[in-house]
């Protein structure tokens, strides 16, 4: 996903100027260290991208948003590498960034398998 090409699909969408007041983004990115202190040096993802739809659509009826985009890649990437974006437009901040962390937690924990190769 191009976040800047992702945010102006958005604001050319009908009611847009007159409903956001936020849009809020996540981009994740592959870590160079695991949780445990080693180092990564690729991470295998297989994302679920029907269930990760079918998040961001429920998401995108919640009070005072206008629209959730997510995308998640699969394969195998490094350090660095993006993996996971998430766009969250709405009213107000309250609304936004509840629902941005909710999305981002779902989607993690519902929708994408991950695993770590790590150095040897």
């Amino acid at each position: 996903m191009d976040i800047s090409e992702a945010i102006a699909g958005l604001k050319r969408e009908p009611g847009f100027s007159d409903q956001v007041g936020m849009v809020l983004v996540h981009n994740g990115v592959v870590r160079g260290r695991s949780l445990n202190g080693g180092r990564v040096e690729a991470l295998e993802v297989r994302p679920d991208q029907a269930g990760i739809q079918a998040i961001a659509r429920e998401m995108s009826g919640r009070p005072g948003i206008f629209r959730v985009l997510a995308e998640a890649r699969a394969g195998v990437f490094a350090p660095g590498e993006d993996l996971l974006f998430i766009v969250v437009a709405g009213d107000v901040r309250e609304n936004v960034k509840a629902v941005l962390a909710e999305a981002l937690e779902r989607i993690k924990t519902q929708a994408v398998a991950k695993r770590e190769i790590l150095a040897e």
